[in-house]
Formats: structure tokens, C-alpha cells, sequence
């Protein structure tokens, strides 16, 4: 296949799924995955795409109509993923009653949390069997499973939260954005994600540099009603939010 047939080839398929990786471009296009990491990187230069850990992302102002699933969102900007969470299982003190959301990074948080003198509630099953396993008091939420992000929402969901008051959260999100603040493409994982953060006293945003101009269907708070903790601010014009904390590395 010509050079320039699989960037074309390659830029279609960003542009249909936003995120995809390199596995799925090597079996999308049928060439190596040497060939495929070789095309991003020139592509990334050109700024066409943007490059990351696994595969690649659309560039500037995207709008997510779906939701990826836990596997998909596993392969990507997994290096940047880690940084946050490990920042993030730092803050933790003991005594603190935690929320921690569902979420590819909140499950690596999960997996790196080194203080179990403290409770954690949370509306993720493999996130809570991650944190008892390792001595931590662990509350699972009731509701209905969603099963594409193994996320557990709806109205019994809502309800438990509002019993509850968090010294400290930790939530995923699609995307970040000026205007749109914090999305997801789900309207039900937003009204749990809305709840929680209500009834949290430090709220944290564990979102990588990929998410910034990231819009999904629904909103769930401001850009600046959390401290975002990011690898990096890929946009400068969130510079000027005093709440987004470019983490550095572990």
C-alpha cells in the first residue's frame, strides 16, 4: 500500500472513531505494526493526529458520540495514565473517606493507593475488588451495570451518594473543554459523576493531555469547579486556570 493511501486511510479512521490504536490500524490496513507507529509519528509531525501511548487521537476541538469500552480506553496514553494516577494515590491520607470513580485512570489509582487506613466508595466493581483486595475498607454503590464501561449508575446510585459526604474524589472524564467543561457520552454516568462531586470536599479531575478540546454529549461540571491533575497542558489556553496541576512524573 502507498504511503500516501495509508495516511489516508489512517486520518479516516481517527476522524470515524477519534481514538484508535495501533492494533487496530494494523488490522484495519493489514501492514506491520512498525509501519503503522512509523505512519503516526509522521503523521503527529504534521500535525494531522496527535500521537499517543498505543495509537493516536483526533487534533484540536473533537465531539465524542460514543463511549469507548474499558479495553479500548486500556490501550491508550497508558504511560500518562500512570503518572496521574500514581500523583493522585499520594493525596490520599488516612482517615479520609474517598470517592473514586469509574475509569481506566481511577482503576490504575486504585491499583497504586497505598494508604488502607481509609474508605473507599466507588461505582466500580473491578475498582472496589482492586481496593479490598488490598485491606481497604471498600463500599461498592448499588444500580445497574453498565457494562461497555463497567460503570454502575442510575437512580439507587444517586440515592447512596447523597448519603454520603467525600473528604476526597477522584473522577475520570472524556474530555475537557473551556465552554463544556467536563463530559461524558453517557447521561447517566454524568448525573453520578454531577452527585458525587457535589458531595466531595477536594475534587480531582484525573484526565490526560489528550482530553483537552475533547467534547462528549454531556456536561457534568465547569472547567474549573475541580483541580484537574494532567501530564501536561496541551493547549495553551488552559494555562490560565490556577486548577490545572501538570502533575510531572512519578
Amino acid at each position: 500500500m502507498l504511503t500516501e493511501k495509508r495516511y489516508r486511510e489512517i486520518l479516516e479512521q481517527v476522524d470515524l472513531h477519534q481514538n484508535v490504536t495501533v492494533q487496530e490500524l494494523v488490522t484495519c490496513l493489514g501492514v506491520s505494526e512498525s509501519t503503522i507507529r512509523r505512519d503516526l509519528n509522521a503523521l503527529d509531525k504534521m500535525g494531522k493526529l496527535k500521537k499517543v501511548f498505543g495509537g493516536a487521537t483526533a487534533v484540536g476541538d473533537v465531539y465524542l458520540s460514543r463511549d469507548l469500552s474499558m479495553n479500548e480506553k486500556s490501550l491508550l496514553n497508558l504511560t500518562e495514565k500512570r503518572v496521574i494516577a500514581g500523583y493522585a494515590a499520594k493525596l490520599v491520607q488516612p482517615g479520609d473517606f474517598v470517592f473514586v470513580d469509574a475509569g481506566t485512570t481511577t482503576q490504575i489509582f486504585s491499583e497504586l493507593v497505598t494508604i488502607t487506613d481509609a474508605t473507599y466508595v466507588t461505582n466500580s466493581i473491578g475498582n472496589g475488588s482492586i481496593l479490598a483486595a488490598k485491606g481497604c475498607r471498600t463500599i461498592i454503590l448499588g444500580g445497574e451495570l453498565k457494562s461497555i464501561t463497567e460503570a454502575i449508575v442510575g437512580a439507587d446510585t444517586i440515592e447512596s451518594i447523597n448519603k454520603y459526604h467525600f473528604t476526597k474524589g477522584f473522577f475520570g472524564t472524556n474530555g475537557m473543554d473551556e465552554t463544556c467543561g467536563f463530559t461524558t457520552p453517557d447521561i447517566t454516568e454524568a448525573a453520578v459523576k454531577r452527585v458525587a462531586l457535589e458531595h466531595t470536599a477536594e475534587q480531582f479531575i484525573l484526565g490526560d493531555s489528550s482530553k483537552f478540546g475533547k467534547i462528549a454529549p454531556v456536561s457534568f461540571g465547569a472547567i474549573d469547579s475541580a483541580v484537574v491533575l494532567t501530564d501536561r497542558i496541551s493547549d495553551a489556553k488552559y494555562r490560565k486556570y490556577e486548577n490545572i496541576r501538570e502533575v510531572g512524573s512519578l
